[in-house]
């Protein structure tokens, strides 16, 4: 076994915005406070499911929605982000799964730190998962952070207490 120490850089979060989403982000935030590493922080517009919209639609004004609601997600990284943590952000457009891959390249980032929300069986089948598949793709570590554990965790002790 070799002893080495694994140090990161730059540290990738996907972000959609969520609160939820933001649990994977108090992962990354300790990370990089850790390893003194920056995060970099990227929304991805998923335009592909917005394809099925009727044509008088305006593609325009829907972008502009989107790429609005990036532009609050990432700027929400910042505002968590304590001052001693570096946070680069951006905003782009494609896949998420590819445009994560793609942005995750060894050059660019150490790490990816994303949530997930644990489906398994059949849910996952049929909804995919943008995390598997960065798992199964990215040239570099990920990191999965369990989105519904503070959920679970309160259901159990709900239960419990009924019980008792």
């Amino acid at each position: 076994m070799s002893s080495y120490t694994t140090m990161y850089d730059r540290i990738l979060v996907p972000t959609d915005g969520s609160a939820e989403g933001e649990h994977a982000l108090e992962y990354a935030i300790e990370l990089a406070r850790t390893h003194d590493a920056a995060i970099r922080a990227v929304y991805v517009v998923n335009a592909a499911s917005y394809g099925g919209l009727p044509m008088e639609t305006a593609w325009d004004g829907i972008s502009d929605a989107l790429r609005e609601e990036g532009e609050t997600a990432v700027r929400r990284v910042r505002e968590l982000a304590p001052e001693d943590v570096p946070v680069e952000t951006i905003v782009l457009e494609g896949s998420p799964s590819r445009v994560i891959v793609d942005e995750a390249a060894p050059e660019q980032c150490d790490l990816v730190v994303m949530g997930t929300h644990g489906r398994g069986g059949i849910d996952r089948l049929l909804l995919g998962s943008v995390t598997e598949r960065v798992v199964r793709q990215c040239p570099v570590p990920v990191l999965t952070v369990r989105l519904d554990a503070d959920e679970q965790e309160s259901s159990a002790t709900e239960a419990q207490a009924t019980v008792e």
